[in-house]
């Protein structure tokens, strides 16, 4: 099978790039290039070519807004080339629509084309479609935070408001939830609950505590640029080292 692919990108060494690794491939039959939304969009409707790498990030009309501009039944399959954050990373990975992280590389950019064109053989296009919109869905609506947790334990679940949880603790795979005199055992690691977390009522302070700054009382300088940090309830935590900085902006005024 012969494909047709479609470059869009704003710059163009860029495009530069992408259209001589796709050069050296023998089952790219035509590349055609866009140097905006706008023209890709055009190019879409006008010849759907088979395979598309957009830019994510580009003036005017970015790479979301081309496929929002093109009818579910005419998007074709896309490769997204982006620098954005590891949330919109994740997005790609659960939908199965792939990405190229910039600056790209060749070992990257041969899996991912290895990836599209198993999809293109194995999929129709009505369900790389569908993983598209769902994809865009996940990107365009707002992050929100989790406000409680199912706590199971003894055979039964507790539910816990996310704002009533004092401070927590690392526990191997699992959490301690400190809040006042009672601590919950949640199965999950730190680093995962902590993206679920709103980072205006929670800080992390050390590689294994995370706080509600909405408890603290005061901070103590400690050694080498570390904190006590106590918080209303009386218990004394001590951060790390290197999230010295945070505290620090913490303590500030805004004025």
């Amino acid at each position: 099978m012969r494909l047709k692919v479609l470059i869009v990108d704003d710059e163009p060494l860029a495009r530069e790039g992408l259209r001589m690794l796709l050069a050296d491939d023998p089952d790219i039959s035509n590349i055609d290039e866009a140097k905006n939304g706008h023209e890709a969009v055009a190019a879409i409707r006008k010849a759907p070519p088979d395979l598309v790498f957009l830019d994510v990030q580009m003036p005017e009309m970015d790479g979301f807004s081309v496929v929002r501009e093109i009818s579910s039944e005419r998007i074709p399959p896309i490769i997204f080339v982006t620098a954005h954050d590891e949330y919109a990373i994740q997005a790609f990975e659960i939908n199965a629509v792939d990405y190229l992280l910039k600056p790209i590389t060749a070992k990257r950019f041969t899996e991912a084309l290895r990836r599209a064109k198993l999809r293109l053989h194995s999929h129709p296009a009505s369900e790389t479609n569908r993983q598209i919109l769902t994809l865009l869905e996940t990107i365009a609506s707002p992050r929100r935070h989790i406000s409680r947790l199912a706590v199971r334990s003894a055979g039964k679940t507790v539910f816990v408001d996310v704002e009533d949880i004092e401070w927590m603790r690392a526990a191997e795979n699992y959490v301690e939830l400190h809040t006042g005199a009672k601590t919950h055992l949640l199965h999950v690691t730190l680093s995962t609950l902590e993206k679920s977390l709103d980072p205006e009522i929670f800080l992390r302070i050390h590689r294994s505590l995370i706080v509600n700054v909405r408890r603290i009382k005061e901070l103590q300088p400690a050694f080498h640029g570390e904190y006590i940090v106590t918080l209303e309830n009386g218990a004394q935590l001590q951060s790390g080292r290197m999230y010295s900085d945070k505290l620090r902006t913490l303590a500030a005024n805004p004025f």
